[in-house]
This record gives structure tokens, C-alpha cells and sequence, in this order.
């Protein structure tokens, strides 16, 4: 009887826990986030990348910086072929993947977070409704 009431239990926790995407309380736009919502000892270069659907693009504002954003479409454009390509210390747009990704650094906008809470808000848009359709999502973490 200890046993059946035992795995009954297991059962019944496993079903109601909540983990992932549901967790974080994250739009249906905005498939992960780096690093996740209220995050507890992340380093100071820490990347922050945010996933979102399919068809949607964004733009990142840190701790109140507004991040320029540039997209891999506008390299293809201007690479030669067997060149080495460098970056800049913006926030990097990935078309194909739909993703968001910025990384403090030496001469970035922001050059590494501040100790203690930092928070992160992503504008984000369907491509093809344009940035007037545009919803946001804020999000904190804490440094060590």
C-alpha cells in the first residue's frame, strides 16, 4: 500500500511541475531567452541571445542602452570570398535562425554587466508587419 501511495505522489508531482518555457512565462514569440529570467550568479561578459519564432525580428535595450542591431543578411552583401569578416559589438541579428544575440566586450556599447540586477527588454516583430506592430519583453538576471 506505501508503495502505490508512493508512486501516486511521484506521479501527481511530475505532472503538475513546471519547467522550461512555461517557467520563464515567455510570449509564444519568444522561444528561450540567455540568460534565463531572473537568473542568479551570471557572469559579467555573460551573452545574452534571445530565440524568438519563426518570421520575427527585434532589437535589444540593456540596462536602459538601446543596442544598435546588425543582421548576417547585410554581411553576405559585403563579404569577399576567403576574407576574414569581423563582427561589430552590436547586438547580431541571424535571419535564418531568427535569433538575438549580444555580448558585452571591450569597446560595446556595454562593455560587461553591472554587479547586482541587470535588465534586458527585447522589441520584437513579425518581418513582415513591420517594427509599428512591435510588442516588448523585459527580463532581469543578477551578476556576480
Amino acid at each position: 500500500m506505501a508503495i502505490a501511495v508512493g508512486v501516486v505522489v511521484v506521479f501527481l508531482g511530475v505532472n503538475a511541475s513546471v519547467t522550461g518555457k512555461d517557467a520563464q512565462n515567455l510570449p509564444a514569440q519568444i522561444e528561450s531567452l540567455q540568460p534565463v529570467r531572473n537568473a542568479t550568479q551570471v557572469l559579467s561578459q555573460e551573452q545574452v541571445h534571445v530565440d524568438l519564432a519563426e518570421g520575427y525580428t527585434g532589437v535589444l535595450t540593456v540596462n536602459g542602452v538601446d543596442i544598435e542591431t546588425f543582421s548576417l543578411a547585410d554581411l553576405e552583401s559585403t563579404a569577399e570570398p576567403g576574407s576574414q569578416v569581423s563582427l561589430p559589438k552590436v547586438t547580431i541579428f541571424e535571419p535564418g535562425n531568427d535569433t538575438l544575440t549580444f555580448t558585452p566586450s571591450e569597446g560595446a556599447p556595454i562593455e560587461e554587466f553591472n554587479t547586482g540586477i541587470n535588465t534586458v527588454q527585447v522589441f520584437y516583430w513579425k518581418v513582415t508587419e513591420g517594427r509599428s506592430f512591435q510588442k516588448s519583453f523585459v527580463w532581469q538576471f543578477d551578476v556576480v
